[in-house]
């Protein structure tokens, strides 16, 4: 299957054939082994198997597996890349803003 155009998603995605466009999901993105993806992705948590030209936005963690390949701009807050695997790009690791608790906060502005 080839799909061209944008795909905007709250469910979590499996591609395993070609899908050219922009890809924003609030949930996870999987290519698999046969996947092609040239796109622009945006997502929560994204899994490559299989080849994705475009970049990367990711707010928790990004996995590319050993036969999968990212060519582009990679920004997330956790990477793994296996043995094997291809990245071409940039990457810009993102920290999240720390959790101030309650009590914390207390303490902060008493003192």
């Amino acid at each position: 299957m080839i799909i061209k155009g944008d795909i905007v998603s709250s469910e979590e995605i499996y591609v395993d054939g070609e899908v050219e466009g922009k890809l924003e999901l609030k949930h996870g993105l999987t290519v698999g082994p046969n996947g092609k993806v040239k796109a622009n992705i945006k997502a929560r948590e994204v899994v490559i198997s299989g080849d994705v030209r475009g970049n990367v936005d990711v707010s928790e963690k990004i996995t590319i597996h050993r036969n999968g390949s990212l060519i582009g701009d990679l920004k997330a807050a956790g990477i793994v890349i296996d043995d094997g695997a291809y990245f071409k790009g940039s990457i810009d690791i993102v920290r999240s803003a720390p959790v101030v608790k309650a009590a914390d906060a207390k303490a902060a502005k008493a003192s």
